[in-house]
């Protein structure tokens, strides 16, 4: 047993951090846009694992920004934040999360080996459970007061006020909570409205809600329990989904299905329909699949996990669905292999630059099973006549240094009430401000 623990396992992270798989043959541009090249599937014996280390921002490095723009630090020294919430007062909430401890049962060997992996990438610090208010009182863009908003929480993500009603999708339900106009500090324990999937392994632990215009339902984010169902289906009931919940009557369905892993949600603000980005399957190779961002047609199935990319069948997944994938929606637009786009905010109401006035800013979180390493930063992608049109654009990128080391890792963004772009760092702990250089900013 000592040979095992000082030999053997220290051999298999290695090999799990520098494992052979495979590299790309295409550009993240090819597996980008309305009409992205989908190769073949390439499955190694060995999962391409390729980790960027976490080392966070070292004195006083930050993110580099388009030009026209500049970026500062809104807010730092915080917990794994991961996702922002504007409040109508301007205040700021960020959700200092990480993921549900596992249960015994998925404390293995190969379960240790992951956790040293999760560490290596900044993910495995433990969950404040909270939600802090951040508060800019003298308007200099630099948070002044930073308070626990709401603690004891369960992995919470998704955030949302209806009314006076502040709900909170936590990793197992989602809870509502009385807030009153610029209240700092809520003490308390809140209401259980909807239970979610959750569970002793929970694999895509984030949900998150966003509202529909007038406040009647909620839209709800629930992810896979595995990469392609390998766990069966029968672990993966309501999951892989966006639900429905009706506020007044509590009753919920499933909106839309098929989507391995949605996060970000905004509503188009001109046809006023729902878009998500989607985290797609792993490990069969660094040119597959695309995440993407997608309109959400009600009743649509997307094709997750017996198909990939509208009807591209994924020959692991046993028993198939032939009926399914039949009917499975071609997203709108791909985001590249594995960049792991988490964060999805309308333009609406920014002041960044005309250039900027139409479309959708995307937090890419980075990504683990590509070679060469792809995301880590936060994309533009415009709008014309309610769609993507055209390639995306860097906003804020540099957070690989030139050894490949994260100093940070985008999430969270978000319009704040003065139209400036925020996004949540998890790795690098901070909020950072992007706006217009000061010399043309009109504000």
């Amino acid at each position: 047993m000592r040979l095992y623990n000082n030999y053997v396992i220290p051999c298999l992270i290695s090999i799990s951090l520098c494992a052979c798989g495979d590299s790309a043959t295409l550009s993240i541009g090819d597996g980008t846009g309305a009409k992205p090249l989908l190769p073949s599937p390439n499955k190694t014996l060995i999962p391409t694992v390729n980790i960027a280390k976490a080392i966070g921002w070292q004195d006083e490095a930050r993110p580099k920004v388009a030009s026209g723009l500049e970026v500062n630090a809104f807010a730092q020294n915080l917990s794994h934040p991961r996702w922002l919430y504007a409040l109508p007062n301007g205040d700021i909430l960020v959700a200092e999360t990480n993921a549900p401890p596992k249960a015994d049962s998925q404390k293995s060997v190969r379960g240790w080996i992951m956790g040293k992996v999760m560490a290596y990438a900044g993910a495995s610090v433990p969950s404040a459970n909270r939600i802090t208010l951040l508060r800019d009182t003298d308007k200099d863009g630099v948070a002044d007061e930073q308070k626990v908003f709401l603690r004891g929480l369960n992995s919470p993500f998704g955030m949302a006020l209806v009314g006076n009603d502040f709900y909170v999708a936590n990793a197992d339900a989602v809870v509502r909570f009385k807030y009153e106009p610029g209240q700092t500090e809520i003490t308390d324990s809140g209401t259980k409205v909807l239970d979610l999937p959750g569970g002793p392994i929970n694999h895509h632990w984030t949900k998150n809600i966003i509202a529909n215009a007038d406040g009647s339902k909620l839209y709800i984010t629930v992810g896979s329990n595995s990469n392609v169902a390998e766990r069966g289906m029968e672990n993966e009931a309501g999951r892989a989904a966006i639900w429905e919940l009706d506020i007044e009557s509590g009753q919920h369905r499933i909106f839309a299905s098929g989507l391995r892993n949605p996060n970000g949600m905004t509503w188009e603000p001109t046809s006023n329909k729902l878009w998500t980005v989607v985290n797609e399957r792993d490990e069969i190779g660094s040119d597959l699949v695309p995440d993407y961002l997608t309109s959400v047609k009600e009743g649509g199935f997307y094709g997750w996990p017996y198909s990939y990319y509208g009807q591209h069948v994924d020959v692991r997944v046993t028993p198939q669905n032939p009926t399914l994938v039949a009917s499975a929606l071609e997203p709108d637009y791909a985001l590249g292999p594995h960049t792991a786009s988490l964060g999805l905010v309308s333009a609406q109401g920014n002041q960044l630059s005309d250039k900027y006035k139409n479309g959708m800013f995307i937090g890419q979180h980075g990504s683990w099973n590509r070679k060469p390493f792809s995301g880590y930063k936060v994309i533009f992608v415009p709008f014309e006549d309610s769609k993507p049109a055209g390639p995306p654009m860097d906003v804020l990128t540099g957070f690989l240094n030139d050894k490949n080391e994260a100093q940070g890792r985008p999430v969270g963004v978000m319009i704040d009430q003065l139209g400036n772009l925020l996004v949540a760092d998890d790795v690098g702990n901070k909020i950072w401000r992007v706006t217009q250089v000061a010399s043309t900013n009109p504000q």
